[in-house]
């Protein structure tokens, strides 16, 4: 047989085979990739030449073994890299269009059969010649070195510059990518899984871009792109897996085209839905204000265990809930006459987002959870964050090992500054600065807000009044228009998640309630960004 029909044998029981073969002559499962990897690539070279085979098996063993020996004498020790070789001697034999016949199509199978093990030499030349980061941007995002990139690149660097450069004149267009960024929100616990982690490359980000705006193939991707398809393929598998392998930016249609799987507006969409709710931002603001003044005593009088609390620490609290009350009533609309046969999508995490359009609206709200901390058997903290207020932690955070928190437990009823080592007063000296705690005289006490587990239920009552009666009418009208725009702009897979549509137009309103209050006196924002402002927790003995 001639060496071109190998490529026909390379099949999975073959790489199977191959792979004990090298597991059982090598320290771990690395070095077995490793070495199976070069026994695959040269197998493919030898399909790029010339010649009969006159026993297949026998050739396809005693190529294994002379790469075996030659591994043996010469291993490397690189475990973050399966093959150190030059991917593109691999690219180099596959045909362009022009020359594809069958064999180009068994050459490419097999490319993709071993394309796992070449990973992280790929993602670096994406980076590098496609994102157009530098090697110490690489390796900063790789938290290696910069000479162990320059390394991964040395022996391709002319190579592929040369091709890049081919590729530009003969397409008319650079191959370095457009600057493209998102604005992308999570909701619910990010711990399951959250899919923002795998797009940070710029190559991530235009083939995102481009499945937004229609379901596209590898190949279709490849071309728009001007990019090597088996790069594209790869990209594809880990958006579309995401975090956990469960839930990722991209779907798979049933045509095996990628689409969008999260809802994601362009600017021109998002400056249509801001401009829905910004037209109600005076009237909003206006009657949050003067329900704050009515209500004024009612706040107070919640049973905070500080003791001491005053009026713009609960507002800052309350902002939140009190700035949904419009979009809250939209959302009811919503529900009620425009996607009542709609299923909601049901998973612990969904994101969504818009195209950075230069605004940052908003911020997040994080809550964690502890157990067994400073004699409270159940402890729960939030925070939020927005244009005035910096975050105190995220949504994972480990409360056993955070000091200032933990002094703020134990101040709740008084803390002793004699008490504590002085490790001890450092750490409280920092928890005065963040805003957890106060001094009066020689005790400590805690200045965020602080509820009993019994009451968290009715945190937020007094606020959810404005939810009622307040906002009807105008939501009647700004609910008729962003369905039209929903349905229009989100694919039908999607409908599923028009409420998350619906929060990405309402983003405007926070910031605006908030600065609306500032500027009556009603709220007072942290000098530095941090404080007892947006901070609170509730605990159980």
């Amino acid at each position: 047989m001639k060496k071109q029909e190998l490529l026909k044998y390379l099949d999975g029981d073959l790489l199977d085979k191959l792979f004990g073969f090298c597991y059982v002559r090598t320290n771990d499962s690395y070095e077995a990739q490793e070495l199976c990897s070069d026994i695959i690539f040269a197998l493919v070279k030898a399909a790029n030449t010339d010649g009969e085979i006159i026993s297949l098996y026998s050739f396809i063993w005693r190529v294994a073994r002379n790469v075996y020996a030659d591994f043996s004498s010469n291993r490397r020790k690189y475990a973050d890299t399966f093959y150190d070789g030059d991917a593109d001697d691999v690219l180099q034999y596959i045909p362009g269009k022009e020359q594809e016949d069958d064999g180009s199509e068994l050459l490419g199978k097999v490319y993709r059969r071993i394309a796992f093990l070449t990973k992280a030499y790929r993602e670096v030349m994406i980076m590098y010649y496609i994102d157009g980061l530098s090697t110490a941007e690489i390796a900063k995002q790789q938290n290696t070195s910069d000479g162990a990139v320059r390394q991964r690149l040395f022996s391709a660097r002319q190579k592929i510059k040369s091709e890049v450069e081919e590729m530009a004149e003969t397409y008319d267009r650079p191959l370095s990518l457009d600057k493209i960024n998102y604005v992308i929100w999570g909701t619910g616990n990010p711990c399951w899984g959250d899919p923002r982690d795998v797009c940070s490359r710029l190559f991530s980000k235009h083939i995102v871009w481009l499945c937004h705006k229609k379901p596209m193939s590898a190949s279709e991707i490849a071309e728009e792109l001007n990019v090597p398809t088996v790069y594209v393929e790869e990209e594809l598998e880990i958006l579309t897996k995401g975090e956990n392998g469960k839930y990722g930016l991209l779907r798979q249609m049933d045509s095996g085209k990628y689409a969008i799987n999260f809802i994601l507006l362009d600017k021109d969409v998002i400056e249509k839905a801001h401009s829905l709710y910004v037209e109600q931002i005076p009237k909003i603001c206006g009657i949050i204000s003067e329900y704050i003044e009515r209500h004024k005593e009612e706040y107070l009088s919640f049973p905070y265990l500080n003791k001491k609390v005053d009026l713009n620490l609960i507002i800052w609290q309350q902002v939140f809930t009190m700035s949904r009350a419009f979009s809250d009533n939209v959302d009811s609309i919503l529900a009620e006459k425009y996607f009542s046969q709609t299923e909601k999508a049901d998973r612990p995490f969904s994101v969504f987002g818009y195209v950075d359009n230069n605004k940052c609206y908003g911020g997040g709200w994080d809550e964690i959870e502890a157990e067994n901390v400073c004699g409270f058997s159940e402890i729960y903290l939030s925070n939020i964050y927005i244009t005035r207020i910096r975050k105190h932690f995220s949504c994972g955070w480990n409360v056993s090992n955070d000091p200032q928190i933990q002094l703020a437990l134990r101040a709740i009823n008084g803390l002793e500054v004699s008490s504590l080592s002085e490790a001890g007063k450092e750490h409280a000296a920092k928890a005065i600065e963040s805003g957890y705690l106060y001094r009066e005289g020689d005790m400590l006490y805690t200045k965020i807000l602080v509820s009993a587990v019994q009451d968290m239920g009715r945190l937020f009552d007094i606020s959810k009044g404005l939810y009622k009666g307040f906002f009807e009418e105008d939501a009647q009208v700004v609910a008729e228009k962003i369905a039209v725009l929903i349905k229009k702009v989100v694919p039908d897979y999607l409908l599923g998640e028009w409420r998350l549509a619906n929060t990405l137009a309402n983003m405007p309103v926070l910031d605006s309630v908030v600065e609306a209050l500032i500027e009556k006196g009603i709220l007072i924002p942290p000098e530095n960004g941090i404080g007892a402002e947006g901070c609170w927790m509730s605990v159980m003995k």
